[in-house]
């Protein structure tokens, strides 16, 4: 059993898009789309337990993997500070199951969701295969971050605005500068602004650094557009029945 918690793992490597990848995301995707029945389904109970219950199972993971890196010894302050988005994501998803948070809900519905997903679909799992321990944490941590945000969605009705659009871009670079920064005095790497991750990511395929946290800017702004258009047009045919009706 010890094999499949060690950091020196000798099994299989994490693989693209094999079948274990497609599985886990498939899983990820029936859950979601279980929520469109829930939204019809589901008491006000029913609705606050599976809150409840989706706030641990992120508190869950997270923690275990900051215990493992603990016990392996391979905690540092250059690699495993909450401050990629993902992992600070995910204490702020906790809090917005929990309470209800709608001003955490609008900026997790683009960040959230979208940081999440590129890391679905391209792990930092790295050599790390499943059934490594490793590989199930990324997955349940971040499946359970699009997750939250899309089960505020469907089933609580939340929505974001276009002034969530605007506060999203003007906080992230803000966040940006400050991560910077730090990065520059404690020599790590977090939003991976200092250089290209050392795993595949969808990174790869821009221009060198500095040149690709620009081109990562207009990609994001372009992402969290399309996010938007679903409530765009929903808007635009409330506005036009409502010009019919008068």
């Amino acid at each position: 059993m010890g094999e499949y918690f060690t950091p020196e793992y000798t099994g299989a490597p994490f693989v693209l898009f094999n079948r274990p990848h497609l599985a886990a995301l498939g899983v990820i995707l029936l859950i979601a789309l279980s929520f469109i029945f829930a939204r019809k389904l589901w008491s006000e109970d029913a609705r606050r337990n599976f809150r409840y219950f989706l706030a641990g199972w992120l508190v869950v993971w997270e923690l275990s993997w900051h215990i493992w890196n603990l016990v392996y010894g391979t905690w540092t302050i250059q690699t495993t500070l909450p401050l990629h988005l993902c992992s600070i994501f995910v204490w702020l998803s906790v809090v917005m199951l929990i309470k209800k948070n709608y001003p955490i809900y609008e900026i997790a519905y683009f960040l959230g969701i979208g940081g999440a997903l590129q890391a679905l679909l391209t792990p930092d799992a790295a050599q790390y295969g499943f059934p490594h321990f490793r590989a199930f944490q990324t997955f349940a941590s971040h499946g359970g971050i699009v997750l939250a945000s899309l089960y505020m969605t469907v089933v609580e009705g939340y929505r974001p605005t276009l002034k969530s659009f605007k506060r999203v871009i003007i906080w992230t670079n803000i966040y940006m500068v400050f991560v910077f920064f730090l990065n520059l005095a404690i020599g790590s790497n977090y939003l991976f602004i200092g250089h290209k991750p050392e795993f595949p990511t969808l990174i790869d395929m821009l221009a060198p650094w500095p040149w690709y946290i620009l081109e990562l800017e207009v990609i994001a702004f372009l992402i969290l557009g399309v996010m938007y258009i679903p409530f765009l047009i929903k808007d635009w045919r409330a506005q036009a029945q409502t010009a019919t009706q008068a």
